[in-house]
């Protein structure tokens, strides 16, 4: 599955200009004040359609939303990285595209379907995507991620530990009021559909990305933004496939439970070859083998040591499905070599079959959604439960809002 792009809302946000100060978001109007008989309301999304003087304008969540674009309107328009509405360029209504990101401002309705307009300014669909790229880019740059190992929300200070080789780092995260604390939803992994959250919403073993500045000595990162989830991870054998629902029942070895979880179409589902997982599953028999110390002797710790010589043949050859992935995941460990196997699909799933997968946690009325699904990886299993514990930012992608199949 793809982690899309930051949502309409993110980018406006990092922008904070669309606001003047204070930002109004509801669906499918919201209203911020009495004028006489009429109520002045705002609305931010994406232009469906154009008729006339009419615009059909998409939210994010919700309805969509009327804007009548009356004649003494003034329409303005931000480039990209622009940060001051006194800087917007007035445009006319042919200049508006579908497409492109909007916040009307006038007097709502009496039903609050559509909005007597005085003001539109618009971030045009090219301005956004400038700028998401520019964000996207910023993760990968000043990316951080590891797994919650301590919360304390009295300081602002969050810790998580990094697997590496030898000993697991921990990193410090520091936080400030101005810190943009995020959580992906229960069932999604979409960053877009990331909420705004608090430090006493991060629990341990959440996985956890920061955005910001690291320290010399690595030890304390200043964070600019964060994004925490949780996205179980299982290892097991199918118990039963059913493909007519789209679902699939788990037995899970770690917990030893049962667990169901659906298939959607942005569901990824991988088969490894048999010869790269042998092949890997040597690798990590040969970490394991050689580490030291009760770090080396950990999952995480084997994994990341077998990834400093995935890119080298088991055995002195190296050729087919196997040696292709080999290849491509030379910078990219154990979690890129998997992410390069053929795809495949739920009717190729079968009773006994072992996989790892890494899913959503659902609601508790929901199932968890399978991101990331991997059969054929029984060498690799066995050779080291847990080693691939996975992350839907490190699934072939640096950053929230990249590819995860994207922060």
């Amino acid at each position: 599955m793809r982690l899309r792009q930051p949502s309409i809302l993110t980018v406006i946000v990092s922008l904070a200009v669309l606001t003047e100060g204070c930002l109004f978001i509801s669906s499918p109007v919201a209203q911020a004040q009495d004028a006489g008989t009429q109520t002045v309301a705002k609305s931010i999304g994406r232009i469906q359609s154009i008729s006339g003087n009419t615009l059909t304008i998409a939210p994010e969540s919700g309805p969509q939303v009327t804007a009548n674009i009356q004649p003494t309107a003034r329409i303005l328009r931000l480039e990209p990285g622009e940060k001051d509405l006194k800087n917007a360029a007035p445009i006319s209504m042919q200049d508006l595209q579908v497409g492109d990101t909007v916040r009307v401002r006038g007097y709502a309705s009496q039903d609050g379907k559509s909005i007597a307009t005085l003001e539109v300014i618009v971030i045009t669909h090219a301005a956004v995507a400038a700028v998401s790229n520019q964000i996207r880019e910023d993760w990968q740059k000043r990316g951080l991620a590891g797994v919650v190992s301590s919360v304390d929300p009295s300081s602002g200070t969050v810790t998580i530990s990094i697997p590496g080789i030898g000993e697991k780092k921990t990193v410090n995260i520091h936080t400030t009021s101005a810190t943009i604390i995020r959580r992906y939803a229960p069932d999604s992994a979409n960053f877009e559909a990331a909420k705004p959250s608090t430090l006493q919403e991060i629990h341990v073993n959440d996985q956890l990305r920061a955005r910001g500045d690291r320290s010399p000595d690595g030890n304390d990162f200043n964070a600019v933004e964060i994004v925490t989830g949780t996205f179980p991870y299982v290892e097991g054998t199918i118990k039963s496939v059913d493909a007519s629902a789209n679902t699939i029942s788990v037995q899970d070895v770690l917990s030893k439970k049962t667990v169901q979880l659906r298939v959607t179409s942005d569901s990824q589902l991988h088969q490894v070859p048999a010869e790269m997982a042998q092949q890997m599953a040597f690798r990590l028999k040969q970490a394991k083998s050689q580490g030291t110390g009760s770090s080396a002797s950990t999952p995480a710790a084997a994994n990341a040591q077998a990834n400093q010589g995935m890119h080298r043949p088991a055995g002195g050859s190296q050729n087919g499905a196997a040696a292709a992935g080999m290849r491509a995941g030379g910078g990219g460990g154990l979690q890129k070599l998997l992410d390069s196997t053929p795809t495949t699909t739920l009717a190729n799933l079968h009773k006994g079959d072992a996989l790892a997968i890494l899913a959503t946690e659902g609601t508790s009325s929901t199932a968890g959604t399978i991101i990331k699904l991997y059969s054929g990886v029984e060498p690799i299993l066995e050779a080291a439960p847990n080693a691939m514990t996975l992350a839907p930012w490190s699934l072939g992608g640096g950053a929230p809002g990249g590819d995860a199949g994207s922060p």
